[in-house]
């Protein structure tokens, strides 16, 4: 592991020598993880991207891509875009990008099932805001804003999310 890899345990992230406390999944760590367990993948991830919203940050980093208001997450395993970013209209289970809430104000994309997803083994593992201290995502990793915007111009392509 080096100082530029973002290592998650189930009570913080460390990054560059430094410690941020973290949730994570509320399934925990897996090895196994599936569909719907709530648990974050256990395992070394690469960033595969990061979005923002352009209305409510400045942009964290040049290769950072604004979230629009007609982005969204496929969610729904029975489709060929599970697990990827689609445009409204879109007819299928999906999460809105652009909340109302700041939960996705800034995510950092992993490549956990992702670019070629296999049905069953769970959809995007994000990195972004989280609800509240202690309070567990669906799978993500969740950082308090002001970490996550220290952190996030920081990170390279090269930098990797090991979930230990």
């Amino acid at each position: 592991m080096k100082a530029t890899d973002l290592v998650i345990t189930p009570s913080h992230l460390r990054f560059m020598n430094r410690k941020f406390p973290c949730s994570i999944g509320r399934g925990g760590i897996s090895s196994r993880k599936t569909e719907g367990d709530g648990a974050t993948p256990r395992g070394t991830h690469c960033l595969v991207g990061m979005l923002y919203r352009p209305d409510r940050m400045e942009r964290p980093t040049d290769w950072a891509l604004p979230i629009h208001t007609t982005d969204l997450w496929s969610d729904d395993p029975t489709h060929e875009d599970y697990n990827l970013m689609v445009r409204a209209p879109y007819l299928y289970s999906h999460e809105k990008l652009r909340r109302a809430d700041p939960l996705y104000d800034l995510v950092i994309l992993t490549n956990w099932n992702w670019p070629y997803p296999v049905k069953g083994r769970g959809s995007a593992i994000f990195i972004h805001r989280w609800r509240k201290p202690g309070h567990p995502t669906e799978g993500c990793i969740g950082l308090r804003a002001a970490d996550l915007a220290w952190i996030a111009p920081r990170i390279r392509y090269s930098t990797r999310l090991i979930v230990l």
